[in-house]
């Protein structure tokens, strides 16, 4: 019963419901199109991140310089709540809107959008020239 109750506070929040229902629709999302999509600072994200996770919800991996999270199915009771949520999801138009703006943060390439969020040192644009090439 502890593990539902932690499920269930982990998604009592509206940007923590946010993810979770983002990631139900797609399998990975990267940290920083997760900070895009919530319009929220690094360490807002991160931290709600770290509930989800330590909540059995979300799982990272990491690839590179990028952290990717996907839903972890692997727990108890997880498809009950995807199917408890799943009326809300198609109903809510906060959560259709969060999913077309996924659709256009998803086409941003990462660096990008760490620059966006971090500045220019994050992600250095890389310049063409003769010493450079």
């Amino acid at each position: 019963m502890d593990d539902t109750i932690s499920k269930l506070k982990a998604l009592a929040d509206k940007n923590r419901l946010r993810v979770f229902c983002a990631l139900a629709r797609h399998e990975e999302l990267c940290a920083c199109q997760i900070t895009e999509l919530l319009q929220v600072t690094g360490a807002t994200a991160s931290r709600h991140l770290s509930i989800l996770v330590t909540a059995g919800l979300l799982k990272s991996r990491k690839d590179g310089r990028w952290v990717l999270f996907s839903l972890d199915r692997s727990g108890s009771g997880f498809d009950g709540i995807l199917q408890w949520l799943n009326p809300e999801v198609r109903t809510s138009l906060t959560l259709q809107n969060d999913l077309d703006a996924l659709r256009q943060i998803m086409e941003a390439p990462r660096e990008d959008l760490c620059r966006k969020q971090r500045g220019e040192a994050c992600c250095p644009i890389k310049k063409e020239g003769p010493h450079n090439e």
